[in-house]
């Protein structure tokens, strides 16, 4: 039997995983394009799965997959351009990728945006504090991790707007009326207008580093696609760490009574938030290169595979009471920054950037309760990142 996917599972995904993982750890499933997948969601089986070599990403021997299963008309980017990085890649290319940007997001140089940061949350928090009720994704939430990644990047972008759709259609949202292909081609024009300007006048920036390292060998397909993935996921993660895990804490008023008062246990609250209720639901699209098993399911070649990181966070056979937020629980290592070699290379720059938020919204205005009632949220329709489209929230009571 396949499971068909629409809005009633991105509203709740964990209802149906609940539901499903009676029958096992793995599954078939198809969304609204036709084509069908295998999702994995067991803890133990998708931790595995993350990290088998035999589950490939190479873009070009995955499309090809895609497109002998697709039945109906498909348009995709007219290049593959903004798609030749690290999550599209297996080793060795993925190794090499990888390197070139791995050194931009070591402990010691994330630490040094802390007070970039901190400015930067203040200053957004000070311009909320002249209303009443905001969204505070629209003010907070995206506005912090945008400034930081283009910091780090030394992009200017003037349309935040914009940039926010190119970014909705790229990570794979399925509402209607977004284009992918026309935003991946707008995203790719401006990408390569910005990379010529680091080859002209390069700077201290990661993007003039990838530029001018001889060493890493990066063609003009897999620049302009590293920039991409920076720029999306270098701030789409951090968008919904910080806007899942602030409602999770609207909709549990001990808890964010208890980080009130003791934010010192902010950092342990982030982690349960990435566990609980993290920003990536799917990890992206791989394919069988051969035969796999999972659990008792033997899973052919040439089949597409979903793992299931929000499934596997709450699996019961791997963490006690997994559906209850509990940022003082010891439940060992989540997934909400995947697994294996494409666990996520800017993790310390994202618990950074939520853990100065949650202590700064958290002591600025620790009487935030939601404005809407709970039935009125909506959730993107999006296979991949977990997110909200508004969060209106009262700032005072």
């Amino acid at each position: 039997m396949t499971e068909l996917l629409g809005d009633h599972f991105f509203a709740n995904p964990h209802a149906y995983y609940r539901l499903w993982r009676e029958d096992g750890p793995v599954l078939r499933v198809r969304f609204g394009d036709g084509v069908e997948r295998w999702l994995v969601i067991g803890y133990e089986e998708a931790r595995a799965a993350l990290a088998d070599p035999r589950l490939r990403k190479d873009i070009d021997l995955l499309e090809s997959v895609i497109a002998r299963k697709r039945t109906g008309p498909w348009e995709g980017p007219r290049t593959h351009d903004g798609l030749r990085h690290m999550l599209n890649a297996d080793p060795p290319d993925h190794t090499r990728l990888r390197r070139a940007v791995s050194q931009a997001f070591t402990a010691r140089r994330v630490a040094a945006l802390q007070p970039v940061i901190e400015k930067t949350a203040r200053e957004l928090l000070d311009a909320m504090a002249d209303h009443d009720e905001v969204d505070l994704l629209r003010a907070f939430a995206v506005p912090l991790p945008v400034a930081i990644i283009c910091h780090l990047l030394d992009v200017d972008i003037e349309d935040q707007g914009t940039f926010r759709e190119w970014t909705k259609a790229l990570v794979g949202t399925l509402e209607p009326g977004v284009d992918p292909a026309r935003a991946h081609d707008e995203m790719v024009a401006f990408l390569r207008n910005l990379l010529r300007r680091k080859r002209a006048e390069p700077g201290e920036d990661l993007l003039s580093a990838l530029v001018t390292d001889a060493d890493a060998r990066l063609d003009e397909g897999e620049l302009i696609g590293m920039a991409l993935l920076l720029l999306v996921a270098g701030h789409e993660t951090t968008v919904n760490l910080i806007g899942n895990g602030m409602l999770a804490l609207l909709r549990d008023r001990p808890w964010l009574d208890r980080l009130c008062a003791a934010p010192e246990l902010i950092p342990a609250a982030v982690e349960e938030f990435l566990r609980f209720d993290g920003p990536v639901d799917l990890a992206t699209l791989r394919f069988t290169a051969e035969p796999i098993t999972v659990g008792d399911t033997i899973i052919p070649a040439g089949e597409l595979v979903l793992v299931a990181l929000a499934a596997g966070n709450r699996d019961p056979g791997h963490f006690t009471d997994p559906h209850r937020l509990d940022p003082l629980a010891e439940h060992g290592a989540h997934l909400g920054f995947g697994h294996g070699v494409h666990y996520c290379v800017g993790a310390p720059l994202a618990r950074l950037e939520a853990r100065v938020a949650f202590t700064q919204l958290l002591d600025r205005f620790p009487d935030i309760e939601l404005a809407v009632h709970d039935s009125e949220l909506r959730w993107h329709p999006n296979p991949v990142i977990r997110g909200l489209k508004r969060l209106p929230v009262r700032l005072r009571t």
